[in-house]
């Protein structure tokens, strides 16, 4: 049975169908999604967060967001206004930042989710591996992109799927809060759908500029 991209509403086939992993390509976008009947509830979801082990002071947890952290340093001035869009438990993100006077926000659905700042505007948006976890990518990225200020820049880290294995041996997929997987190809359709004037992608670190 064919399903419908949560990304770009095109038809989508089965791609990969193992126990507990069961994943559908968009026929256009070639976005890898799991079918919504088989996520975690929010409850589940939650819990499987909360015993991530992110704290802030950790060396490794800071070398694993460094990326979005110097690439933010390297374009923006301590003037600039941030946002870490699913800072999750550990919002190390914006302690690093904030330690070099920046200005930093956090919102995250289950534990930071203060509206208000979804309203305001940002010259920068980091989304630390969050983006594989939207339900709904579409609305997500339409929002993401509302969030920027003129000349803004949204830095996302995922994992990327370019056939570097047969995928039902590819570990990102085993995590059951990993939803939605991003190709190179589904990538090019977000900036040119939300009007993105520029991506880069360096490895894990793709980078949208408004």
């Amino acid at each position: 049975m064919n399903m419908t991209c949560p990304l770009c509403n095109s038809t989508a086939t089965v791609f990969c169908e193992k126990p507990k992993h069961l994943f559908y390509k968009c026929t256009n976008c070639e976005g890898i999604f799991r079918p919504k009947h088989t996520f975690l509830t929010a409850e589940e979801e939650k819990e499987h967060y909360e015993k991530h082990n992110n704290d802030v002071f950790d060396e490794r947890y800071q070398a694993f967001v460094s990326p979005i952290v110097n690439a933010v340093l390297h374009d923006f001035t301590a003037e600039a206004k941030g946002l870490d869009f699913g800072s999750g438990t550990g919002p190390v993100i914006a302690k690093m930042l904030t330690d070099k006077g920046f200005q930093v926000q956090n919102y995250d659905l289950f534990f930071a989710n203060e509206l208000s700042l979804l309203k305001e505007k940002y010259d920068y948006v980091s989304c630390c591996e969050v983006m594989e976890h939207f339900h709904y990518p579409y609305q997500e990225f339409e929002l993401l992109k509302s969030l920027l200020l003129p000349k803004g820049k949204l830095y996302c880290k995922t994992e990327v799927y370019t056939n570097q294995k047969p995928f039902e041996n590819w570990y990102y997929k085993d995590d059951f809060t990993h939803v939605f997987i991003y190709q190179p190809k589904t990538l090019e359709w977000i900036k040119n759908e939300f009007h993105f004037s520029k991506l880069v992608i360096k490895e894990k670190l793709l980078v949208f500029e408004n």
